[in-house]
C-alpha cells in the first residue's frame, strides 16, 4: 500500500511545487509588463508635450529609468521580472494555458509571447550594460535585410499584416472585455471590479490601436520598399504626433499605454495562474 501512495504523494507534491513557482514567475512577469507599459505611456506624454527627445518604447523608457537615483536596481528587477514572464509562458506553451480551451492556438501565443519578453529582457541587460544602439533602428535594419532578398517584400508585408490583425483582434477583446475572464475577479469588491473592468478595456483598446498603427507602418514600409518608413511603438507614436492635431492624438494613445500599465499591475494581483 505504502509503495503505490509514494509515488503519488511525490507527483502530487512536484505539481504542487511546480504551480507554485508558475505563480510566482507570473506576479513577478506581469509586474514588470505593467511598469513597462507605464514608463512607456510616462515618456509619450513627455516627448509630445516637448519635455523629452527619448525614443518613445521600450528601450527609451528604461533608458530613462536607467537615469535615475533608483535605476539600476529597478532596472535588474525589471529583467528578472521579465525572465519570469517568459518562463511562465514557456510553462503555458509546455503544458497548456489556465482559462483557455486546450489547443495548440493558446500555447502559440504563449509562446510567441515568451519569444517578446525574454527579447524585453535582453534589452534591459543590454541597457544595464550600457548599450545605446536604437531599438527602432535596429528594427529599420531588419525590414531592409529582409526586403533584400526574394519575396523579402512579401514577407515584411505579411509581417505587417499580421500586426495589424493582432491590433484589431486585442481592439475587440477590450471591447468586448475577454481580459475579464482571465481575473479571480470573485476576489475584489463590485467597485474594484468596476474600475479594473474601465482600466482593462481603455488600455486594451488603446494598446491594440497602436499596434494595429505599427503594423500599417510595416505594411507601408513593404509596398513602398522604404524600410525607413518602419518601426515600432516610437516610429507610430511620432507619426501620430504628425498629423493635423497630432499632439492631442499622441497625449491620448499616451495615456492609453500608461492606463494599460496600470491594469496590467490589477492583473498581476488578481490574474488567474
Amino acid at each position: 500500500m505504502h509503495s503505490v501512495s509514494a509515488p503519488r504523494v511525490r507527483r502530487t507534491a512536484r505539481r504542487a511545487s511546480t504551480s507554485k513557482a508558475a505563480h510566482i514567475l507570473a506576479r513577478a512577469g506581469l509586474t514588470a509588463r505593467g511598469v513597462i507599459y507605464i514608463l512607456i505611456g510616462w515618456v509619450a506624454v513627455l516627448v509630445a508635450l516637448g519635455h523629452s527627445s527619448r525614443q518613445v518604447d521600450q528601450q527609451g523608457a528604461l533608458q530613462m529609468l536607467a537615469g535615475k537615483p533608483y535605476g539600476l536596481v529597478s532596472l535588474w528587477l525589471l529583467g528578472i521580472g521579465f525572465a519570469g514572464y517568459a518562463l511562465w509562458r514557456l510553462s503555458e506553451a509546455a503544458f497548456g494555458v489556465t482559462g483557455e480551451p486546450p489547443g495548440a492556438g493558446p500555447r502559440l501565443k504563449s509562446l510567441g509571447r515568451a519569444a517578446v519578453y525574454a527579447s524585453l529582457c535582453y534589452l534591459t541587460f543590454s541597457v544595464i550594460s550600457g548599450s545605446n544602439r536604437s531599438m527602432s533602428g535596429r528594427q529599420q535594419d531588419m525590414t531592409a535585410t529582409a526586403m533584400q532578398h526574394t519575396g523579402g517584400r512579401i514577407l515584411v508585408g505579411l509581417i505587417g499584416l499580421a500586426i495589424v490583425i493582432g491590433g484589431l483582434v486585442l481592439v475587440v477583446e477590450g471591447v468586448r472585455k475577454k481580459f475579464m475572464k482571465l481575473l479571480n475577479t470573485a476576489q475584489m469588491s463590485a467597485k474594484t471590479r468596476r474600475v479594473v473592468e474601465l482600466l482593462g478595456m481603455t488600455g486594451t483598446i488603446a494598446r491594440g490601436l497602436v499596434f494595429a498603427l505599427v503594423g500599417v507602418l510595416v505594411t507601408v514600409a513593404a509596398i513602398t520598399h522604404k524600410a525607413s518608413e518602419s518601426g515600432g511603438l516610437d516610429k507610430a507614436l511620432l507619426t501620430l504626433r504628425d498629423q493635423p492635431f497630432g499632439e492631442f492624438l499622441m497625449v491620448l494613445a499616451a495615456l492609453g499605454l500608461l492606463i494599460f500599465g496600470v491594469y496590467g499591475l490589477c492583473e498581476a494581483r488578481w490574474r488567474k495562474v
